[in-house]
């Protein structure tokens, strides 16, 4: 594995802080430094001291909310796959330089899976969007079941890492749409 710190857009950061073992509370500097943990940060949002998971969603539901309005449904499958890609490529390499496996404060994962429950689950009103607000964070945050077993397959640093950090949020997608998809069946909601 290639330390962490050989970055020379690191090397600033590595210098000001020599004794690093693992970042567990990124600054802004950390969050400026590479354009990787920008994105892995969710632009900011996983710097939150409180709750850096649910910040990342609820940055994902405005961001989906404001994209909705120059992208068509097609455009923002296509900006998914894309940023399920720039996404697993942040997280890896995020991960490695915090120097944690799986960091909360990296929210790329929220962010990503979130878009997919709205544009799989739109045209919702507020108190819809709510609920798969609610459901998304119960199990990203609780990991029942199935999202247990993906967040335990892919551990560890690299690529396979980087994915694990994503698949545990998707998997929490679909319970997400099961959950909805279920409730219009059965209500006609």
């Amino acid at each position: 594995m290639r330390e962490p710190f050989a970055d020379p857009l690191l090397a600033p950061y590595a210098a000001a802080r020599p004794s690093l073992r693992s970042i567990q509370r990124p600054s802004v500097r950390f969050l400026l430094a590479h354009p990787a943990h920008f994105v892995a940060l969710g632009c900011g949002a996983g710097l939150s001291r409180a709750a850096p998971g649910t910040a990342g969603t609820l940055w994902a539901w405005l961001a989906f909310l404001l994209l909705q309005f120059w992208l068509s449904p097609v455009q923002i499958g296509q900006l998914l796959v894309f940023s399920t890609l720039l996404g697993w490529w942040a997280c890896t390499i995020t991960a490695q330089h915090m120097r944690v496996a799986d960091p909360g404060a990296i929210v790329w994962d929220e962010v990503v899976a979130f878009w997919l429950v709205l544009w799989l689950a739109m045209p919702m009103g507020f108190w819809g969007q709510f609920a798969a607000f609610a459901l998304f964070r119960f199990f990203d945050a609780a990991k029942p079941g199935p999202v247990g077993w993906a967040d335990s397959l892919f551990k560890g640093f690299g690529w396979r890492g980087g994915w694990g950090i994503l698949f545990d949020d998707f998997v929490a997608a679909f319970c997400t749409l099961l959950v909805l998809a279920l409730w219009r069946f059965w209500f006609g909601a």
